[in-house]
């Protein structure tokens, strides 16, 4: 009897205690994965929420100030009364898209900042270029051309629809040496243009490399955020039709006749919503300005941009397959896989609001 009760597992004990331990192992271990996998693709994750806040955040930051205008001299007021601060295309000395054309994927951005160089030309000549620029109230004083030093981005427009922007290049008393932001000629402005520095930023989406670009419109062309797979920009604006710029009695432009009657244009629109601007309604006429400062009319009315940002995960091995990956990657464990993330936001800029 006591040797009976001192034998151990038989064999059959054993197979079933080992059968039980693997099946908990088993799905201890399909429990730990998952967790394990999901803690890898935590960094790339956060990685790409970091990329979608930085690109909104430059977008917000310029998209808000677009419009500010200056606050002395004669054309005193936000910049869409004379000209479309916010463009759908790229624009500038290097790789610039025809005035005819807009594309949903590139913006280009305009305001004055806070600066006392804001005064008005005394003479412009178109050859060299060079304008002169006048001793305004608001100009600082002991400083020579209101303070525009060189290398001062500048921007020169009449009440007629017409703009320019340039590089100032050197400066000796109230002249200032100019470099155009375009290839062609500039306009050959008048006595009393506004002369004003200028914040010019034009965004774009770089297909090829995956990237959100920054360009400043003359040199500087940078990356601004990294595996970016989508970027769009749909735009909202007046039902009604712009009524300025309003040039002087005798002289016509793209809103009014010689007489001072404004031309016939479409309302879209009852009532004081702001309504889709299809990009079509934005290459179609009628012309304001010349040259490259061409513009069509129609851009005056915009009052909100929507921007529609998508980033991917760095790395292709936390990508996947399907249509939440807009470039398929090489994961295909869903818990280790990091859809791209879409940001869709709207900016509608205080100054092109005003009024309304």
């Amino acid at each position: 009897m006591r040797a009976a009760r001192a034998r151990g597992f038989t064999l059959v004990e054993l197979v079933v205690a080992l059968a039980l331990m693997l099946v908990v192992t088993g799905a201890v271990v399909t429990l730990v994965n998952p967790a394990q996998n999901a803690a890898l693709a935590q960094p790339a994750a956060i990685d790409m929420q970091q990329r979608v806040r930085v690109g909104a955040d430059m977008l917000v930051r310029d998209l808000v100030m677009a419009g500010a205008g200056v606050d002395s001299g004669p054309a005193v007021g936000p910049l869409n009364g004379f000209l479309p601060p916010i463009v759908p295309r790229r624009s500038g000395l290097s790789n610039a898209d025809a005035p005819t054309i807009a594309r949903d994927d590139a913006i280009s951005i305009a305001y004055v900042p806070a600066t006392a160089a804001q005064t008005t030309a005394t003479a412009f000549i178109g050859g060299v270029p060079q304008v002169r620029v006048a001793s305004a109230a608001g100009c600082p004083l002991g400083l020579a051309a209101c303070g525009i030093l060189a290398n001062t981005p500048l921007l020169i427009f009449d009440t007629l629809g017409h703009a320019d922007v340039f590089t100032a290049t050197a400066v000796a008393g109230d002249a200032v040496q100019l470099a155009h932001h375009a290839t062609d000629g500039s306009w050959a402005y008048a006595a009393g243009s506004a002369v004003a520095e200028i914040s010019t930023h034009v965004y774009y989406f770089d297909a090829a490399k995956a990237q959100l670009r920054h360009y400043d419109g003359f040199k500087s062309d940078a990356p601004a955020v990294d595996n970016v797979v989508g970027l769009t920009f749909a735009y909202f604006g007046d039902p009604n039709p712009p009524t300025s710029p309003k040039p002087p009695l005798g002289t016509a432009n793209c809103l009014y006749d010689t007489s001072g009657v404004l031309l016939p244009a479409s309302t879209l629109a009852n009532g004081v919503s702001l309504v889709p601007l299809p990009l079509a309604m934005m290459q179609d006429g009628p012309w304001c300005g010349t040259g490259s400062g061409m513009f069509d009319a129609d851009l005056l009315r915009v009052r909100l941009v929507r921007v529609t940002l998508r980033v991917q995960a760095s790395s292709p091995v936390f990508r996947g397959l399907g249509s939440s990956f807009a470039r398929p990657g090489l994961s295909r464990n869903s818990y280790r896989a990091v859809p791209d993330g879409t940001l869709t936001f709207d900016v509608a800029p205080a100054n092109l609001t005003l009024g309304r």
